[in-house]
């Protein structure tokens, strides 16, 4: 091989595409497509790397400052290829040829289109987006360009039986010895896994005591929607089913306990606790909306009556939990005798209740009966009206009892989780007044419950513990960020912005990228107690990792994203030996991975956000700007806005990005388009 040029020039200034033209400052020895760039490349014998891209791309943007402004890396590309840009809509020809190109080798599409050509340009293999740096799995872009190099020089004339070696090399590089790393490889591996510890009969995992694990249901979701298994929402709508139809489930005041004794969901320690039932309102509202179960729906309905009804406090907050205990007694609020429920409906009724209940003379709990439907007889729709009426009359009747004890302090993080899945859920069922509530509950955090900047733990009767955990911050910016998606509103935005600050500037551990539990100004502590695993709710970090990844899309700052990338390495890399006690950062790292970035602009900017508002919401970030004066100046967005002369809505999935999508009806398909392997 010949030796390259010494002579660096970048040729984009001649250019008159906008998006070159972006690029002519680069240290690249850049070429426009073209004679002059092919025959070049034939002259030095250097094969081609082709960069396709459009301007309003934001992971384009991206790359080219993480790698083409670089002087180290521009200096690999210079001495080792031909470099040649191109803006697909200026050359969609040339787009065509090297994306059908992409998809035979196997690989997804999108853009940045980033193709390994010949001096012939005959296409050899590529990617899109690469990062500057080894992450998550990925090799790093200087290794994917001398190991493509190394292969046309040494082995030139088996380029194309070699693409399999090259992936392997790569992925060795990507995976370094020594270096705990995961990326999308080992987010499956996990998941299949713990889909095998689940039980097939009555769902959740083997044994008992059985508990929710809200977390781990939604990394088998996040599974089932990367690799397409339906296994895997097979598990977790099954989990689902037998939980809401055990006696773990209050069929009659709605909400479940925090977990059940035996393996079948039957008896449960009868205690509610408001963060269980905000995991799991969010994943019966996914659940009903990929299945259309109506059961899922019903449930996530009667759980939000049972928060309103026995679970709000005057200020609009939610309260902690409910005892299991009343009258010095477990369950004794919520189990019911053969003769009780004749004496209040009636013989004819009461058996017609107790075949779909589970009622019998000896019970099923201590001679007692705990209401279920696990093993119930089908029922029609007039079945379930008559049901509904009946458990109205028990429900009212059971009010009179002697209530177990509500303790009604006001926790910032649990009501966070809560608020959050109120938004959620409610977005997803078309449920307008769960927002209402969720706004008010927000409103009274945010004012009554804060510092300043800074967030308090705890409120009752007027008091306000201070400072607050790492926890309150998480889930409260994850309830702001969650109401910032569903209105637009900027205030949610700001508010957000403003605790993730307090949060890096009070909890923020140097070692690990993570936070400490308590505040660095919390007097009245040994030590700063530090903990990455997840408990009954999931870690600090891990949402803190989602927080952090959102914000970079919804502000624009890209620091954010770099932020959490250093959270999720480190943390990762130190939780391999307990994996499963993190499973609430893997789902993070999900997010990380394959999120879909959708920003919907124009004057019709609302009816785009409302469709991609529809998409599951584990899995999207939706930002509006009607017009430029909505975003801040420096938001890549802007060029998005500029590139659209009406209404569109643009998708970036997995670091790659799709084009304009002129249609609202069409972002879901545009989505899965870019998700489909």
């Amino acid at each position: 091989m010949s030796s390259p040029t010494t002579t660096h020039l970048n040729r984009l200034a001649q250019a008159t595409s906008p998006y070159l033209l972006q690029h002519k400052h680069n240290p690249v020895d850049w070429w426009q497509w073209g004679p002059e760039a092919l025959a070049e490349a034939k002259r030095s014998n250097r094969p081609i790397m082709l960069s396709i891209g459009y301007a309003a791309c934001h992971w384009c943007h991206v790359m080219a400052h993480e790698s083409f402004e670089d002087e180290a890396t521009a200096q690999v590309m210079n001495e080792l290829f031909v470099n040649i840009k191109v803006d697909r809509e200026e050359r969609p020809d040339i787009d065509q040829i090297y994306m059908n190109a992409l998809h035979l080798l196997g690989e997804q599409g999108g853009w940045p289109l980033t193709m390994f050509l010949t001096p012939s340009a005959e296409p050899v293999w590529g990617g899109t987006y690469f990062p500057k740096e080894s992450k998550f799995g990925r090799p790093a872009f200087t290794d994917i360009l001398r190991e493509v190099s190394r292969l046309f020089r040494d082995e030139p004339q088996k380029i194309e039986q070699n693409r399999a070696a090259l992936l392997a090399r790569l992925a060795d590089r990507a995976r370094p010895q020594g270096k705990v790393v995961f990326g999308l490889k080992e987010l499956d591996g996990a998941a299949k896994q713990l889909g095998n510890a689940f039980d097939t009969t009555h769902g959740g995992l083997r044994g008992a005591p059985k508990f929710p694990q809200p977390s781990i249901l939604e990394m088998l979701w996040r599974a089932g929607l990367r690799t397409g298994d339906v296994r895997f929402f097979e598990t977790v709508e099954h989990t689902l089913e037998r939980m809401s139809e055990g006696g773990i489930y209050d069929h009659l005041g709605g909400g479940y306990s925090r977990y059940s004794v035996d393996d079948k969901w039957l008896v449960p320690h009868f205690e509610k606790m408001l963060y269980d039932n905000a995991q799991l309102l969010e994943l019966l509202a996914l659940a009903y909306q990929r299945s259309g179960n109506a059961l899922f729906a019903t449930r996530a309905r009667e759980t939000v009556e049972w928060l309103k009804r026995e679970m709000t406090t005057p200020q609009g907050g939610f309260s902690a939990s409910l005892d299991a205990d009343s009258e010095g007694e477990e369950g004794k609020f919520y189990v019911w005798s053969k003769n009780e429920i004749i004496e209040l409906i009636g013989p004819e009724a009461g058996g017609f209740f107790m075949r779909h209940y589970d009622v019998s003379d000896e019970g099923n709990f201590e001679g007692h009966n705990i209401l279920n439907r696990s093993n119930a007889p089908a029922r029609t729709e007039a079945d379930e009206e008559r049901l509904t009426a009946l458990r109205a009359i028990l429900l009212d009747a059971r009010a009179a009892r002697v209530r177990p004890g509500l303790d009604d302090k006001v926790l910032a993080d649990w009501n966070g989780l809560m608020i959050a899945a109120l938004v959620n859920a409610g977005t997803i069922l078309d449920e307008p007044s769960w927002l209402a509530m969720a706004r008010r509950a927000f409103d009274f955090i945010a004012t009554s419950m804060t510092k300043g900047d800074r967030l308090g733990h705890s409120w009752r009767d007027g008091q306000l513990l201070f400072p607050g955990l790492a926890s309150d911050f998480a889930a409260m910016i994850r309830a702001a960020l969650a109401l910032f998606e569903a209105t637009g509103q900027p205030r949610f935005l700001d508010q957000a912005l403003a605790w993730q600050r307090a949060l890096d500037a009070h909890y923020a551990d140097p070692e690990t990228g993570g936070y400490f539990w308590s505040a660095d100004d919390a007097s009245d502590l040994l030590l700063r107690p530090h903990s990455t695993a997840d408990d009954a709710t999931p870690n600090a970090n891990a949402v803190a990792a989602q927080n952090l990844v959102r914000l970079a899309v919804l502000s624009g700052d890209d620091t954010w994203r770099g932020q959490a990338d250093r959270l999720l390495e480190d943390i990762l890399a130190m939780a391999g030996q307990n994996l499963f006690g993190h499973v609430a950062l893997l789902n993070a790292l999900d997010l990380r991975l394959r999120g879909a970035e959708i920003v919907c602009t124009g004057p019709d900017a609302e009816r785009f956000a409302q469709a991609a508002l529809k998409l599951p919401f584990v899995g999207r970030i939706v930002l509006r700007a009607e017009k430029a004066a909505d975003l801040p100046p420096s938001h890549p967005a802007q060029d998005k806005l500029k590139a659209v002369t009406g209404s569109a809505a643009f998708v970036c999935v997995g670091e790659r990005c799709s084009l304009p999508v002129t249609e609202p009806e069409a972002i879901a398909a545009a989505v899965a388009a870019m998700n489909a392997v």
